[in-house]
C-alpha cells in the first residue's frame, strides 16, 4: 500500500493579481505544463528503453531511471519549455520593474523640490 497524499491545499490560495481569474487561470496552465513535462519525461524514457533495445513494458518505464546526463538534458528541455510557457508573464514582470525603476529618478526629484 502507497502513502495517500492530501488531494487539497490547506489555506487560502495566494493572490497574485488583482484578478482572482488570472490567478485560477495561471494555476490551471502551471498544472497542465506540468502535466506535459511529465509526459515529455515519460515519452524519452520511452525512446531511450527501445533505442536500447530493451523490452518495451510498463514496469520498463516506470522503472527507468535517467542517468546525470539525460536529467541534465531534461532539466534544460524543461527550463526553455517553462520560459516559454511563461514568457508573458516575465515579460509583464520586467515591464512593472522597468515602469518602477524610471519612476524613481521622478519620485527623487519630486521629493528635492518639495524640500525646497
Amino acid at each position: 500500500m502507497g502513502i495517500e497524499l492530501q488531494k487539497k491545499a490547506r489555506g487560502e490560495r495566494p493572490r497574485y493579481f488583482a484578478d482572482p481569474a488570472i490567478d485560477k487561470t495561471l494555476a490551471i496552465t502551471l498544472a497542465l505544463a506540468g502535466e506535459v513535462a511529465v509526459l515529455r519525461d515519460r515519452l524519452d524514457s520511452i525512446e531511450r528503453i527501445l533505442e536500447s533495445g530493451a523490452p518495451l513494458t510498463r514496469a520498463a518505464i516506470d522503472g527507468f531511471v535517467p542517468d546525470a546526463a539525460m536529467r541534465a538534458e531534461r532539466d534544460a528541455w524543461r527550463d526553455r519549455y517553462l520560459d516559454n510557457v511563461l514568457r508573458i508573464v516575465h515579460q509583464e514582470r520586467e515591464e512593472l520593474e522597468q515602469r518602477a525603476a524610471e519612476a524613481q529618478p521622478y519620485e527623487a526629484a519630486i521629493e528635492l523640490v518639495e524640500k525646497g
